[in-house]
């Protein structure tokens, strides 16, 4: 499913949500630790736009009202280093950076399943492991078919 389908059966709350949960999965895959309410919060409290934490919730989780408070979002914009128009456009086209960030990820996540699989299937015969590394290979060079991940 491709971002311009997605947007056609998601409510502006689920876009919003799935742009915001993206950025913190960036934010981690980048070898950082992963971004706690209350880091977050503290930015936007220094830049004069509060974040309550069950704000947050909501927005991260697409359910509750709208968030529509421009400078929040081009706030936490700021805070990810992305364009604000990426949160603030509702049909929210990926901006390159994140696609190049996003594209990382999924190289990365691939990456750990083949290493994670090495190391658990090492009483498997030589055959069967190239067989499997030859699956994972395939499935990497297969469009995207991102449902969710």
């Amino acid at each position: 499913m491709t971002d311009s389908d997605r947007g056609l059966s998601e409510t502006p709350q689920a876009r919003l949500a799935r742009k915001l949960n993206l950025l913190l999965d960036l934010f981690e895959a980048q070898g950082s630790s992963p971004l706690t309410y209350p880091q977050i919060s503290r930015h936007m409290e220094e830049r004069g736009t509060p974040l309550s934490r069950s704000r947050w919730a909501y927005m991260r989780s697409g359910d509750g009202p709208m968030a529509t408070d421009t400078a929040l979002l081009r706030n936490l914009a700021d805070y990810f280093g992305v364009d604000s128009l990426y949160l603030l456009d509702d049909a929210g086209e990926i901006p390159d950076l994140v696609d190049a960030q996003l594209q990382l990820l999924r190289t990365l996540r691939e990456k750990r399943v083949r290493n994670f699989a090495a190391r658990q299937l090492q009483a498997i015969s030589p055959a069967t492991l190239l067989r499997l590394r030859q699956v994972i290979d395939d499935r990497m060079k297969e469009p995207e078919d991102d449902g969710g991940a």
